[in-house]
Formats: structure tokens, sequence, C-alpha cells
């Protein structure tokens, strides 16, 4: 699977409550979860943001209490994968539970700027950066950048491609 998009930077410790704040979780609606995306880190990242544009984060992003809804909010809003140098550990399972990925790689972290245009290829791991200021300074001959992050194991790339664990027990069951 690979998914592409514009970059969207935000710091380390980046909780559960700046992802969706609790005083939204008076519904379980994707769809409403998701307008207030991010809104305590950025108020107005739902605004800006487009279908299959990509967080990367500093350390310990989902970090907080273990609700599902944050990796909801993220998918609904149309965010296709969250690129951090680390993540809290329930985050990272209710990310793939529902069906959100993930991506782990702390130097291609380093390296992207907001803004930045990035390749993720789950099935290998490699994030290629390829387009963004630090490219442009390779001029006359920008070349993209790659990063080499864990690829995803196939079993939890089956849980993605299917919608998360709850549409995978279906499928199997049904």
């Amino acid at each position: 699977m690979r998914l592409k998009g514009k970059t969207w930077k935000f710091g380390a410790d980046i909780d559960t409550d700046q992802i969706i704040p609790a005083r939204y979780l008076n519904t379980s609606d994707p769809k409403e979860l998701a307008k207030h995306c991010m809104e305590d880190a950025d108020p107005e990242f739902v605004k800006k943001m487009k279908l299959g544009d990509i967080i990367v984060a500093d350390k310990n992003f989902g970090c907080g209490s273990s609700r599902e809804h944050a990796p909801i909010a993220i998918k609904t809003a149309g965010i296709s994968c969250v690129i951090a140098k680390s993540f809290a550990r329930i985050f990272y399972r209710n990310s793939f539970n529902m069906g959100l990925p993930i991506v782990e790689c702390p130097e291609a972290v380093d390296a992207i700027k907001e803004g930045d245009e990035v390749e993720v290829d789950l099935n290998s791991g490699e994030i290629k950066l390829i387009s963004g200021e630090d490219l442009k300074s390779q001029i006359p001959n920008p070349k993209s950048k790659i990063f080499k992050a864990q690829p995803i194991p196939l079993f939890m790339q089956e849980l993605l491609n299917t919608g998360g664990l709850m549409a995978w027990v279906k499928k199997k069951i049904g």
C-alpha cells in the first residue's frame, strides 16, 4: 500500500485530548469527531488539510487516554497516515484496530518540514520525501530522499486494507 500526501508537522507528546478534545466525546459519530480533529493542537487544522494529507509528529504521539476516538477522528478527517518518532503503545494498537496507518521513523520526522510532499510505502517501510524546501536546494537536479522505517507486517496491512479489526473480523466470519 502506497500513500502520498502533503505533511502537517506537530511536536512531541501530542496527547489524545489534543487529537480529539474530551468536550466532543459526547458522540461516537466518526464524522462529528473528524470535524474537531487536532483542534486543540491547531484550531484551523481541519479547514487547512486535504484528503490524503499526512501528519508528521515528534515522539510519543497519541499519549494520554486509551480512547479509540483519536485514531477514528484522524482517519475520518481524511489523513492517510501518521509518521512519528514514536507512538504511545495504546494509540499504536488502536490505530491499526481502527484502520489508520502509522509509521515510526525518527530520521524522516527530522527531515520532513510542514508542507513537504511525501510518499509512504507500507510494504517496504520506505518514506520518500518527494518535494519540499530541502529538495529545492538541489536544483538543477532535485532528487527524492528516502528514509527506511520498519515495514508494516502483512497481518497488520490486512487489517488496514480491510478498514480495521472489526471489518476484518466481519469479513472472516461473514
